[in-house]
Formats: structure tokens, C-alpha cells, sequence
């Protein structure tokens, strides 16, 4: 440690950053959460005359992600390198929100090299980076968050998958061209009703339901997928995304696509059924060379025998189960 930076932490010996994080994935308000780490970061350095002075906070931000990769946290770390940042200590109110799997070690060699110590709840103090015990504490929480984290999707997709299979649910994403969205009521959960959340599920739109039974029929009748898409680009008819123009500003073309009817004439919601699991998010590794920079989430097709079909016809078909 040079003198400036010896200098430095005398002049701010009682002077705390603090550090939180909240996702989507933990169904928190931010503002809540933010104060609820903040005042366990608080009363464990209040104690002994410590003082926030400035906050890191990431919102929405998966606890999966490299603490260089999350915007807050990339600040701090980033702040550490300035001897006047004003602090000397960083606070976490809950580590297991901030660490996850082996991000611990790969994050506290840092704070040690710019003489800046880590404090959590769980030690009861600040971290010391060469003591067994502390090393093992915080290993746990890492292994622990990455299995909270597996808990919660792995929870989440089984309640979808049975609200899909089952009761026919519509769970979001982009209603398929030849419907629209209705409102269906308060949401059956207590909480999220009181929020404001409603239930939505599909209904024919009456543009487009008449283009998709077009395209079907066409279809049954010997046209080809092409000959189709060239037939309803000539007379004008508007592609899927040239109709919903506003949730497709990356295409301008009024064209039919050969790929857009073939996804129209594989769609299974077209017989009244609700689909899902069509998608899925793989995490692959941003860098092979580099594993310290994590995941990131790559959207990929499932095949046909993952889909979730459900059993019950729930919204008004545009075609029969035998078309």
C-alpha cells in the first residue's frame, strides 16, 4: 500500500459504502428491499461509529451476473481504485443477494489489494481475507445463492407448466397474429390483484382471424407455402409485422415471409389450445477463454415434445383440430 493510499484510510476509517442488489427473480419492490439490506448493513456498522456515505445498488440485475458485468457493482469496484472515493469500507447488508457461486473469491482479492475491507452481518464484522473460517462462511452463502436461485426457476416453470397444461392460462408474451388480448378479471392471486395485475387470455382479432382461416384453407387446397405468401403480399394484406408495426420497429417490409406462414400453419393455438415452453433461455458462458465473466441468457427453440399443450380448449379457435 503506498502513502497516499495509508493516508487515505485514516482519513476515512469510519466511512462505509454500502452494497445491495435485487432481480425480478426475487419478486421484491426495489425501494422495500434496498431498505431493509440497508438498515442490516446499518446496525452492524453503527456499533462502532461507522457511517454510510454512499450506496451501490443494482436493480434487475440476476445474481448470476459477474459483479464487473452489473452496473453498481462495476461503479464500486471501479471506486476503489480512487484514493479520495471517501470510504474505506464496504458494507453488504446481505451477502447471499451479492455473491453467488464462486463470486466471493474472484471479488474480495480486489478490496483487499486497495486496502478496502468487506463487512457482513454474518461475521459480524469486517473480512478478514486470509482467516479460514470467514472464507468458508462466505464460500456457503455463494453456494447457497446459486441454489436458491436454481429453487425459485426451478419452482416458477413447474407452477407455469401447470397453469398451462391445466387451466389453459395465457402466461404473457406476443399473442400470435390472428388474435388480440381481452381482459379476464382481477388475478386470481390476493397480492397481485390488490397490485393491480389482471388475467388476459386470447381472443380473434377481427383483421387478421379472417387471414389466418385464408391461409389454412389455401394451404388444404394445394398452395404452396410461397405461392401463399405471394398471393397475400399482392393484394396488400399486412405481413404480422408490418401490422403490429409498433412492436416491430427493426422490420419495415410489408412482404410476406415464406418462414411467416409456415409459423402460422405449426402454431397449435390456432385450434383454441394454450402453448407454452416453446422457448426456453440457455446461459452459455459470454467468454470459454474467460470464465470469471459468467453467463449470459441465449433464447433457443425447444422441440415439439416439450411444448405444454392444454387439455382443454380455453380461448376461441380459428381452426378445427382436424384442419
Amino acid at each position: 500500500m503506498n502513502t497516499h493510499q495509508l493516508i487515505g484510510r485514516s482519513r476515512y476509517s469510519h466511512c462505509f459504502a454500502f452494497y445491495g442488489r435485487v432481480s425480478t427473480e426475487d419478486n421484491q419492490d426495489p425501494e422495500s428491499s434496498y431498505n431493509w439490506q440497508f438498515m442490516l448493513a446499518e446496525n452492524l456498522v453503527k456499533p462502532v461509529g461507522g457511517e454510510v456515505v454512499t450506496s451501490f445498488f443494482d436493480v434487475g440485475d440476476s445474481r448470476s451476473i459477474p459483479w464487473p458485468r452489473r452496473p453498481e457493482a462495476s461503479r464500486l469496484l471501479a471506486a476503489l481504485r480512487d484514493p479520495n472515493r471517501g470510504f474505506d469500507n464496504v458494507v453488504i447488508g446481505e451477502p447471499h443477494r451479492a455473491f453467488y457461486g464462486n463470486q466471493y473469491s474472484l471479488t474480495v482479492p480486489v478490496f483487499a489489494h486497495f486496502g478496502v475491507r468487506l463487512w457482513v452481518p454474518e461475521v459480524g464484522g469486517p473480512i478478514d481475507p486470509d482467516n479460514e473460517a470467514h472464507d468458508l462462511v462466505m464460500s456457503v452463502f455463494g453456494g447457497m445463492s446459486k441454489g436458491e436461485r436454481t429453487r425459485v426457476k426451478v419452482r416458477v416453470r413447474s407452477a407455469m407448466a401447470t397453469q398451462a397444461l391445466m387451466q389453459g392460462r395465457y402466461l404473457g408474451g406476443r399473442p400470435p397474429y390472428g388474435y388480440t388480448l381481452k381482459d379476464l378479471g382481477p388475478h386470481p392471486n390476493p397480492q397481485k390483484a390488490a397490485d393491480g395485475k389482471r388475467l388476459h387470455g386470447l381472443t380473434p382479432d377481427l383483421q387478421t382471424a379472417p387471414v389466418v382461416q385464408r391461409i389454412f384453407r389455401d394451404f388444404l387446397n394445394g398452395n404452396g407455402i410461397f405461392a401463399i405468401a405471394e398471393a397475400l403480399t399482392s393484394e396488400g394484406i399486412l405481413s404480422p409485422s408490418a401490422y403490429d408495426q409498433e412492436r416491430n420497429p427493426h422490420r419495415n417490409g410489408r412482404a410476406w415471409a415464406k418462414s411467416a406462414v409456415r409459423v402460422i400453419l405449426t402454431n397449435p393455438r390456432y385450434t383454441g389450445r394454450q402453448v407454452w415452453n416453446k422457448q426456453r433461455t440457455d446461459e452459455v458462458l459470454v467468454d470459454v477463454d474467460d470464465v470469471a465473466l459468467g453467463h449470459m441468457p441465449v433464447m433457443r427453440w425447444n422441440p415439439r415434445d416439450k411444448w405444454i399443450t392444454s387439455q382443454e380448449v380455453v380461448h376461441e379457435p380459428l381452426v378445427s383440430d382436424e384442419v
